[in-house]
């Protein structure tokens, strides 16, 4: 499926950012963004405590694609979580201004590009799972399994 291709290369670069600039931010610090010079200590801080879930988001997105239809509440869950970044840029821009070219960028992608990746990502998720025999769902630890163990065959 073409359409499966395509939305696979787009979730992988929209993983692959926040997984390179999450571990700029980690090892650099606000430095690695443009205008990020010199910040307080606490600034410092939490930019860093930031980018770890900016990271983690990256690493769970494309952790989410081995298994495209299984894990669709992940994937969805993160793109939905950078939209609602968005309007925290959005409420940057209002509070103090436009940033640099490019968070302004990161703030048309959050705020118009995400939304119309997580409806492209149903539209396949719903059309691939057509396709597909329903997922077995799990059993919990310690029920009965449907194989006789070697210990009951004795």
């Amino acid at each position: 499926m073409a359409g499966r291709r395509a939305l696979m290369v787009v979730l992988v670069a929209l993983g692959a950012v926040p997984i390179v600039s999450g571990l700029a931010g980690l090892f650099i610090g606000p430095a690695f963004i443009p205008g990020g010079a010199s910040t307080p200590v606490s600034v410092d801080n939490n930019y860093r405590f930031i980018d770890a879930y900016w990271l983690a988001g990256g690493v769970a997105l494309c952790w989410s694609l081995f298994r495209l239809e299984e894990r669709a509440v992940v994937t969805r869950t993160i793109l939905v979580i950078a939209v609602v970044g968005g309007f925290g840029r959005l409420m940057s821009v209002l509070a103090v201004g436009w940033p640099t070219p490019m968070f302004g960028t990161a703030l048309v992608l959050e705020l118009v590009a995400l939304p119309l990746v997580v409806w492209w990502h149903a539209r396949v998720v719903r059309a691939g799972g057509k396709d597909r025999e329903p997922a077995t769902e799990a059993q919990p630890l310690g029920a009965a399994s449907s194989m006789a163990s070697p210990v009951d065959a004795a």
